[in-house]
């Protein structure tokens, strides 16, 4: 059960451990450090040098904080304090995990949704289920925007992926439940599918000033379509392309980043960035599934990264110096995006006719297990709910 939280880049920083020796650059001999932990800046005495040098240290999280928002992917229960967040997302499988820990945050949230009376006042077993899951799924969410300054995203059902009017129905159905609550529209995402039908109710809500971010894209057609239909935020999974790649072959797509030796889930990013930055575009690109450290420094100036605590928490460790161990450059820019060059094809008007025949085998079966994966957990949550109803005290 995880949860995909905002943090600032401020805040993920990490200062230097005390009194350290370390190798001076250049040199076989060892200096000490003493770093005062409230910045980072430390004073190096080597040797016999009868002066202290002031050296700037940056942990690796720094470097890249200075480029890109890093998202950590963690587990709210037990890194809500180590990685403050701005922001985040509540989905099923947000509320399944805390409905396994009877203790856990926010379980009095999902415990006011199941004794709501308007639900509970619902004949149809189903509409009830359903009812619940809404109310659980703002009554989190709502507790979350009390905690972070940032936007809340809430996972819109999959199963309503291939039905743009219910996507949209269910969309204004919590927002209703969120007004009640006193959370402003300006506070949320919705986080849809990037089917066609997705993309276009994406576009419809944006038009009515509801912010979305759309889902599963794993390829170009779909990243270029969601960025003309306006949605706010996409999301593109790196290193499931690359898990797909190392198994599959026959996507032209990704055979041809592969042939210009690139990573083809990491070439898919600069690609949609780059895209949406030479047209004009408002769409921000999150990279998620990232595998190592390696991909966030090629990704560097891209929107969002989600990266897992692991790789976080070895950055926050990481000291370097200026010039040292990585280079930390800039791998995306506006400016450098207006020097792409994208064929006449990719650069039309993107419908669902276009976008069927753009995607390849990888997006297909990435998706399509993507939406198996998201339904399942829905169901889970409503049979769950179905179970447990009524609580012991309605």
């Amino acid at each position: 059960m995880s949860l995909t939280l905002f943090s600032p880049s401020s805040s993920l920083f990490s200062s230097a451990k005390q009194n350290k020796w370390i190798p001076r650059l250049g040199s076989t001999q060892y200096v000490s450090i003493n770093c005062q932990r409230s910045f980072p800046i430390c004073y190096v005495a080597g040797g016999n040098a009868s002066s202290v040098d002031t050296v700037e240290l940056r942990t690796e999280l720094d470097a890249v904080s200075s480029f890109s928002e890093i998202v950590p992917d963690t587990v709210i229960f037990d890194d809500f304090d180590r990685f403050p967040p701005t922001a985040a997302t509540v989905s099923s499988s947000l509320l399944l995990g805390i409905c396994g820990l009877p203790d856990a945050k926010f379980m009095s949230a999902i415990e006011t949704a199941l004794a709501d009376g308007e639900c509970i006042e619902l004949e149809k077993a189903r509409e009830r289920l359903s009812c619940f899951s809404n109310k659980a799924l703002v009554n989190v969410g709502a507790e979350l925007a009390k905690l972070v300054p940032g936007r809340v995203s809430t996972e819109i059902d999959a199963r309503l992926a291939y039905d743009t009017r219910g996507i949209i129905h269910k969309v204004h159905e919590l927002l209703k439940l969120y007004d009640q609550l006193e959370v402003s529209t300006q506070r949320l995402l919705f986080k849809i599918p990037s089917t066609w039908q997705g993309i276009e109710a994406s576009r419809l809500l944006e038009a009515e000033g509801i912010q979305t971010h759309l889902t599963f894209v794993y390829s170009f057609a779909q990243a270029a379509a969601a960025a003309q239909a306006g949605a706010s935020v996409i999301q593109i999974f790196v290193g499931r392309i690359r898990d797909w790649a190392r198994n599959h072959s026959g996507d032209p797509e990704i055979e041809a980043a592969l042939k210009r030796g690139e990573d083809p889930g990491i070439a898919l990013v600069k690609k949609a960035y780059n895209y949406i930055h030479k047209s004009g575009l408002k769409t921000k690109v999150m990279a998620a599934a990232v595998r190592n450290k390696q991909d966030l420094f090629s990704l560097l100036g891209i929107d969002y990264i989600i990266a897992p605590l692991k790789i976080l928490q070895s950055m926050k460790e990481s000291i370097t110096y200026p010039d040292e161990k990585y280079s930390f450059v800039s791998r995306l820019s506006p400016a450098s995006a207006k020097m792409y060059q994208f064929a006449d094809e990719e650069l039309v008007k993107w419908n669902q006719l276009s976008l069927a025949a753009a995607m390849g085998p990888a997006a297909e079966e990435l998706l399509a297990a993507g939406l198996e994966g998201y339904s399942a957990q829905s169901q889970r949550l409503e049979e769950f709910f179905g179970k447990i109803w009524p609580p012991p005290n309605v």
